[in-house]
Formats: structure tokens, C-alpha cells, sequence
């Protein structure tokens, strides 16, 4: 989940972290009445979930409150890599002496939170890794060990930083570590940290959180859904507010399995036949025939589908589930369309009885089932 800049600050005030002084708005009214809050010149940044807003015209300044509305109107109307812009966040503009990048990772290869610091923060950033990576400092932390002050404050020395720059910067280096373990985030980010004569200011803030984790954090699982909007087709937005795992492609056969892989191979092996998926939707481990059946009901109600192939090696998922919830599915929503299934493993011999015994045939063998979904999509 990646939240918007202002989600995302909120996040690190709780934490200590240290940022200038904000506003959020939703109008241009809104934009002006924060300009007269915080009393002082501003910048006005387009709120959107990607990358290059600043040399997308989404972050403009601003001298009065008149020119803040103004501003605002602008970027409000604006659409970015064709995402609509719904909030501007108002933010003092800060002193600049020096732009520092800070981010902690997760890697997988080495299983472990990575500190990254840079002195050659800013929008160029992704440039300095590419061409002159020496220039970029990384630390793994040990798991075991964790993240201690002496450590954070080897990084801030390693970037050229002694005495209490050195100290400051070491502990917001502490506090951006503790939000990525605390807020199971797979990206932490502050790009710039601004040095000003007053010490470092955080001037943006990213933080991607591990779907997988939303559970333990209640307060952004209402803002869930809102953070894919523009990235996801209407099914799929549907698809996720119904908790199934479904992505849209352009064919004309259903496609449901249990498991990544499997609805992978599923894929691969109508399109070896000649045919094309019109989607892909993972039942998971453990479906129950309600989850078979709203899964079924779901990719059957969309118009493009001719043909419906469900592929199931059934473990956790059982067979005759399985059988139940096709079944289910098909006399709720009284359609004909042709409907192919191959399962084998728990309960198969009672799963492939009630389908045969409610008209659907069953195939030993993926391949032999594809072949027919293909087939019966062209009509055959």
C-alpha cells in the first residue's frame, strides 16, 4: 500500500520525525486558508501515489495566499502519468542549504532492513545510484542485533557529518528505521531531508506498507482501496472490496485456480492451445464453497467470458467444495455459459459426482481441459 505524501507525514510526525509546518486541502479556498495559517511563503504539491510530480508541474510556489489558491486551482485540475489530483498538500517552503536522501528497504535476498543515505539527495537521485553508486552509503541491520544509535550514527559519519549534525542526523535515522519495523513498510523514504541553518527538515516522505501486514493496521485499511485508484480497472477494485486475488486481461476465457503457479500454468497453457485468458483469479489455500462460489459468480458476470475454466488441485481445497460452489454459483445466476473444470486430490471422486451430476463435465489432465475451454470460447 502506498500512501500520499501527507499520509505518509502523518506517519512520521508520530514518530518524532522533523517537518515543516503543513496543511492539507481539497480546494483552491482551502490552499488559500492554509496559506494564511502558516503565515510564511509555501510550495503547493500535488497529492498522487507516483513519482515525478515536480517535473509534472505538481508542485508550484507560492508568495501570497491569493497565489496559493491560484496555484491550487491548477494542480487540482491536473492529471499526472493519468492519475487525477485530489488534495494539495501546503507546506512552508524551507531554506535549502543541502538536499540528503534517507531510506530503508526491505531486501530479500539478504533478508534484512537496508539503511540508505545519500549527500546527493534530491530528484536526481535514481541518476546517482545508476552512475556513481560509491556515492550512495548502505548498511545492513542485523536482525538479531537491530538498529542502535552508534549505528545510526556510523552512517551519518560515513556521509561526511561530525559533532551534533552528525547526532541529528543519527537520530532520525533511528526514528525512519523504527517506522519501517513498527509499520511493516516496504519502503521508507525521505527525499530530500533538507539541512537548513536550523538543523534537518523532512521535505517529502514516502512509505509503502506490506499489504500482508494491513491487519495490524486498523487505521490504514480504510484507505486501502482508495490507494489504488487509477492503477486498477473497475473488476479489479471490485475484486479487492470482494477480498479476491483477480487481475483483468484482455481475453475471453475464465480462468480460476487455486495458487499462484497453478493459475499461472493455467494461463500458459490455454494460450499453448490457441486461447486467451480474460482474466487471472488465485481461490488461495483453504476456500470454503461461499469463496468458490462468489469467485465463480464474479468471473462469470463479466461479458467478455465465453467459457469458464477452473483448475483446482485440491488439498486444503477440497474437491467436492470445490463442486459446490461451481454449482451454487451457476444456478444463482442461471447462466449457460460453458463451464470446464479439472480437479484431483481431496474428495475428488465426490467433487466430480455432483458435477457430473449438475451437467458439468470434468477432465483428468490440464491440458485436455484447456484444449475444451478453447474450443467451446471459439464456439466449437
Amino acid at each position: 500500500m502506498k500512501l500520499l505524501e501527507y499520509e505518509a507525514k502523518e506517519v512520521f510526525r508520530r514518530y518524532g520525525v522533523p517537518l515543516g509546518a503543513s496543511a492539507v486541502a481539497s480546494t483552491p479556498e482551502e490552499a488559500r486558508d492554509a496559506f494564511t495559517k502558516i503565515g510564511k511563503p509555501v510550495v503547493v504539491k500535488a497529492q498522487v501515489g507516483v513519482g515525478g510530480r515536480g517535473k509534472a508541474g505538481g508542485i508550484k510556489p507560492a508568495d501570497t495566499p491569493e497565489q496559493a489558491q491560484s496555484v491550487a486551482k491548477q494542480i487540482l485540475a491536473m492529471r499526472i502519468k493519468d492519475l487525477p489530483i485530489r488534495k494539495v498538500l501546503v507546506e512552508e517552503r524551507l531554506t535549502i542549504q543541502h538536499e540528503v536522501y534517507l531510506g530503508v528497504i526491505v531486501d530479500r535476498a539478504s533478508r534484512c532492513f537496508i539503511i540508505l543515505a545519500s549527500r546527493e539527495g534530491g530528484v536526481n537521485i535514481e541518476e546517482v545510484a545508476a552512475k556513481t553508486p560509491e556515492k550512495i552509503v548502505k548498511y545492513n541491520i542485523d536482525p538479531l542485533r537491530g538498529f542502535r544509535s552508534y549505528h545510526a550514527n556510523g552512517v551519518a559519519k560515513r556521509l561526511g557529518y561530525n559533532g551534533k549534525k552528525m547526532q541529528q542526523l543519527g537520530d532520525i535515522l533511528m526514528k525512519l528505521y523504527r517506522v519501517a519495523y513498527e509499520m511493516d513498510a516496504e519502503l521508507t523514504e525521505i527525499n530530500p531531508l533538507v539541512e537548513t541553518a536550523d538543523g534537518f527538515i523532512a521535505a517529502d516522505a514516502r512509505l509503502n506498507v506490506d499489504n500482508n501486514a494491513l491487519y495490524r493496521h486498523k487505521e490504514l485499511e480504510a484507505k486501502f482501496l482508495e490507494s489504488f485508484e487509477g492503477e486498477l480497472t473497475p473488476r479489479e477494485m471490485e475484486a479487492r472490496a470482494m477480498d479476491l486475488t483477480y487481475v483483468e486481461l484482455n481475453g475471453d476465457i475464465g480462468i480460476i485456480g487455486n495458487g499462484a503457479g497453478l493459475t499461472m500454468a493455467t494461463l500458459d497453457t490455454v494460450m499453448l492451445y490457441g486461447g486467451h485468458a480474460g482474466n487471472f483469479l488465485d481461490l488461495g489455500g483453504g476456500a470454503n464453497p461461499e469463496r468458490i462460489g462468489k469467485a465463480v459468480e464474479f468471473v462469470l458476470k463479466d461479458n467478455r467470458v465465453k467459457a469458464l475454466f477452473v483448475n483446482v488441485l485440491g488439498g486444503i481445497t477440497r474437491c467436492d467444495d470445490t463442486a459446490k460452489g461451481i454449482i451454487d454459483a451457476r444456478k444463482k445466476l442461471n447462466d449457460t455459459k460453458p463451464i470446464v473444470v479439472r480437479m484431483m486430490g481431496t474428495n475428488e471422486e465426490e467433487g466430480k459426482r455432483l458435477l457430473h451430476g449438475a451437467g458439468i463435465e470434468t477432465d483428468d489432465t490440464m491440458e485436455e481441459a484447456a484444449q475444451k475451454a478453447v474450443n467451446l470460447a471459439k464456439g466449437a
